[in-house]
């Protein structure tokens, strides 16, 4: 039998010190594509504090998934939209989530953050032209296999060198997230775009491009252009 104590728990308590509480409850955050790593992110939203969520995604669960993006047996069949969206508020009822079982549309409102977790180049190019002067924080995860990258822009300059790495979709190394795929690299790759969102959000220095090659025991961090042209 669980115990209970008298007094309430803030169950907060143990990341005040990493994560501004404030700024936190009155961000509204987007989530692009629930498959791999974004519905490891929202899962990670909700259990952090954000209060308002949006998830947007056209596609059901498919067996598949609930070895590599964490969904249950029970979600098999029913959009991703709604089984993340019942997820998040298992961590907390009171999270407003909105959802959209669609492919991002231009016309369609974002929140001030957003969380690009699509699964090709020429896909995040689009959602880019849209979104880049209606949101404040953008961070973008790939994946392939156990090779991770992710970018983040919040001014002029990481605009412009998000920018740059919008290459053609014939340029792109073959295959997709969804092609290789683990649970844990997905998570590993939601976890450093949510700590992204906590660096902007304590106002330290974002890391513009950071890439992670976990069978290589790699992690390379870019963040100005310098690097980057030099690493190319």
């Amino acid at each position: 039998m669980r115990q209970t104590n008298d007094q309430p728990q803030d169950r907060f308590v143990r990341q005040r010190d990493l994560v501004p509480m404030e700024r936190l409850s009155e961000l509204s955050c987007t989530v692009i594509g629930v498959g791999a790593i974004g519905r490891q992110v929202a899962l990670q939203l909700a259990a952090m504090g954000v209060q308002q969520i949006q998830l947007i995604d056209f596609d059901d669960v498919e067996e598949t998934n609930v070895t590599t993006q964490g969904y249950r047996t029970d979600d098999v069949g029913i959009p991703k939209v709604h089984a993340t969206a019942e997820a998040v508020q298992e961590i907390d009822p009171l999270i407003d989530v909105t959802t959209l079982q669609d492919r991002f549309r231009p016309k369609q409102q974002i929140g001030e953050v957003v969380f690009c977790c699509v699964d090709s180049i020429s896909a995040r190019a689009a959602i880019w032209r849209s979104v880049q002067n209606r949101c404040q924080f953008w961070v973008d995860g790939r994946m392939l296999g156990e090779t991770l990258r992710i970018l983040t822009a919040t001014d002029a300059e990481s605009h412009d060198d998000y920018g740059s790495t919008l290459f053609a979709q014939s340029e792109a190394q073959q295959g997709s997230c969804t092609s290789r795929s683990t649970i844990y690299a997905a998570s590993i790759a939601a976890g450093l775009m949510v700590h992204q969102l906590a660096r902007w959000l304590r106002n330290l220095p974002i890391d513009g491009d950071s890439m992670v090659n976990l069978l290589a025991g790699e992690w390379l961090v870019c963040t100005d252009k310098r690097m980057l042209d030099a690493r190319d």
